[in-house]
């Protein structure tokens, strides 16, 4: 395995820092990933904690013959300053999509690289997002979807909270009670309002409402089931943020009879791919501060999808 140094929109206003990682004695073009992060500001390994999913299966991957990319979020090396550019929409296209095709181009490029063989990784959001971005200039050869769901991201968050409502008592659970109330309150009647309307509407960390209309207007379902392209989908068993009860099992009622998908749930893995071990979402931090890697189980099921085997 090698890495090499890229830039993902170079000359462009928001560079952004990534590795190409290679199988080692390429002979033949190899075929290659693009990773696409979850929600929130993260770097090219998706580190959280001390978990960096992109980096084990990147690394992983390239010892299995597939070259891969994967870069700096936008909102990670520029957060600020996309927050201080009045002229930016901050969406999931100018946050995630529009980057996700730069990295694409850069690998279809590459004479070591297989541009008919080129897919997606999207963990997370991203893999809400891996449709589209594949729809709106992506054009990938495959799509691979982990803990990913085809609802709208604002029914997982008002979801999210509610797992965190049962699991409090006492004052805690009446200030997260009223948050979830406000939080409910907030996304009502969404999509009735005009896009103006929407981006006056401010929510935490400089988000509008209107990130999450326009998100909700382009929902993932159209894509997935419009396409005929080779999709897999990945779940952990033990999710509790895009849960197998919820989200796998959304994919597999919208998906399901299309000769096309290939569905995977992993026992005992949690959100990042990795063995669960508190199982609780009041206890994600925790549970992402222990340190594991993706076990080789996941990486070779994706290798072997790839190279056009059985999962």
């Amino acid at each position: 395995m090698t890495e090499e140094r890229i830039v993902v929109g170079e000359n462009t206003q928001y560079p952004l820092s990534g590795l190409l990682t290679l199988p080692a004695d390429i002979q033949i073009p190899v075929p290659a990933v693009v990773f696409v992060h979850g929600s929130g500001a993260s770097n090219m390994d998706e580190k959280v904690g001390k978990l960096t999913p992109f980096k084990d299966l990147a690394q992983g991957l390239a010892q299995r013959g597939i070259a891969s990319v994967r870069y700096d979020k936008r909102t990670f090396a520029h957060g600020l300053k996309m927050l201080r550019d009045k002229t930016l929409d901050v969406t999931v296209k100018t946050e995630t999509i529009d980057d996700a095709i730069l990295a694409t181009q850069i690998l279809k490029k590459d004479a070591r690289i297989d541009p008919e063989r080129v897919f997606i990784i999207g963990h997370s959001m991203g893999g809400m997002l891996s449709p589209r971005i594949d729809a709106e200039g992506g054009n990938y050869s495959g799509i691979i979807i982990m803990a990913g769901s085809p609802r709208r991201l604002e029914d997982i968050m008002l979801d999210q909270n509610d797992a965190v409502l049962r699991s409090t008592k006492g004052v805690v659970h009446w200030i997260v009670k009223k948050q979830v109330k406000k939080l409910t309150e907030m996304f009502d009647g969404l999509y009735q309002l005009s896009d103006e309307q929407a981006r006056k509407r401010k929510m935490g960390g400089g988000t509008t409402l209107y990130y999450f209309k326009e998100m909700g207007e382009h929902p993932a379902s159209g894509y997935l089931t419009a396409t005929e392209k080779p999709i897999l989908i990945l779940q952990g068993e033990k999710d509790f943020q895009a849960t197998p009860e919820k989200d796998f099992a959304a994919y597999q009622q919208l998906l399901a009879g299309k000769g096309n998908v290939t569905f995977r749930l992993y026992e005992g893995l949690n959100h990042a791919f990795v063995p669960a071990v508190y199982g609780d979402i009041m206890k994600a931090k925790q549970e992402y501060g222990i340190e594991q890697h993706i076990p080789e189980e996941v990486i070779t099921d994706i290798a072997d999808w790839i190279h056009g085997g059985t999962v």
